[in-house]
């Protein structure tokens, strides 16, 4: 393995706002049950926005390094760590830690730790030449994975992954995915299709409509922005009128959270991904339960959920369109995403 440097460029956050600050930092040690992980390419998320924003009521760590879609190699390893290798391709995603004793942990629901550590939030992220994480927490990635490719996986792609899980939706039958055209929504599309499921996709504009339609698999799409009424669009939709079985919404504004609830079919489940700042539930009381219809959260997978959906990447049925530019180019990113302008995912490379 090459030398491990003294120095690193980094992208730090020195203040709540921002603005992110492409600068030299210190490479740290990893602990003893830590890994040093060379992050080759990081993906952009929508939660690295609300970091440097800080409109989240989860307070950062500052100065901080954002980033929670790391792909790298194992440069470095702690004293206590027997289960990978120097040289090891490893993925770094938002949860960096737990404390693997609690009871949510003992049940693989280590998201829900109230110790759980979270990369580019409450610990330095992946917008760095060598991050560190936690051994146990780490994605075991196969060397036959492109790292750039991957990385978006590590955070979209399994957290809609789990959120199709939680829907309890079998194969066969029919989810509305909100959002679809964004790096969530393409993704849901394309591991609904891997599970057996068809999808109707719901988000606006004719370039998010052809790219639905024609490369990820849905059969329908609900364009909201002309929608008369997006309620009965959505249940004409699917085959029997009644409205899909489950609905994902990983949308980043309010107003599809109010609308599921609606046009889901009885005994359908409303699942929220999607975390806009400072956004609320709403359905009627008098359908949801003449309905029977669940509402719930779903966050992100625990390391069984992550294996699994890296294997159906590794399988090549799961595509995650993306563009890469070097990470002293983060903010323009930062810019495009706040001006809504995005179509799939970002990725920095972190030599550039």
């Amino acid at each position: 393995m090459p030398e491990i440097p003294k120095k690193q460029k980094a992208q730090v956050i020195e203040k709540t706002g921002g603005p992110v600050e492409y600068k030299e930092i210190d490479v740290q040690k990893p602990g003893p049950d830590e890994v040093l992980v060379n992050i080759k390419y990081s993906g952009v998320c929508h939660t690295d926005l609300h970091a440097v924003n800080g409109d989240w009521p989860l307070p950062t760590k500052l100065p901080l390094v954002g980033g929670h879609e790391g792909a790298g190699i194992v440069v470095a390893k702690g004293d206590l760590v027997t289960d990978i290798e120097i040289g090891d391709h490893a993925g770094v995603k938002w949860i960096n830690g737990s404390c693997l004793a609690c009871s949510f942990c003992q049940q693989s629901d280590e998201p829900l730790c109230a110790k759980a550590l979270l990369s580019g939030y409450t610990v330095d992220g992946t917008f760095q030449e060598y991050c560190i994480a936690k051994a146990a927490h780490v994605a075991r990635l196969h060397k036959d994975i492109p790292l750039d490719a991957v990385a978006p996986v590590l955070c979209a792609g399994i957290t809609v992954y789990k959120g199709l899980k939680e829907s309890g939706a079998r194969p066969g039958q029919t989810v509305a995915i909100v959002g679809a055209g964004g790096g969530l929504g393409s993704l849901a599309q394309q591991y609904a299709k891997a599970m057996g499921l068809r999808t109707i996709a719901i988000d606006s504009g004719d370039e998010k409509k052809k790219m639905c339609l024609e490369q990820l698999g849905s059969y329908a799409f609900v364009d909201f922005g002309t929608s008369q009424n997006v309620v009965k669009e959505v249940q004409e939709a699917t085959e029997d009128g009644l409205g899909p079985h489950a609905v994902i919404l990983v949308a980043v504004n309010e107003k599809p959270f109010q609308q599921a609830a609606e046009y889901v079919r009885p005994r359908g489940t409303v699942v929220c991904i999607g975390l806009p700042a400072g956004a609320y539930l709403k359905a009627p009381v008098f359908e949801s339960v003449i309905k029977m219809v669940t509402i719930k959260g779903s966050y992100v997978g625990n390391r069984k959920d992550t294996a699994e959906a890296l294997e159906f990447y590794r399988q090549g049925v799961i595509k995650a369109p993306f563009k890469t530019v070097g990470l002293s180019e983060l903010q323009k990113v930062y810019d495009m995403m706040h001006e809504g302008k995005i179509a799939g995912r970002y990725v920095v490379d972190t030599s550039k």
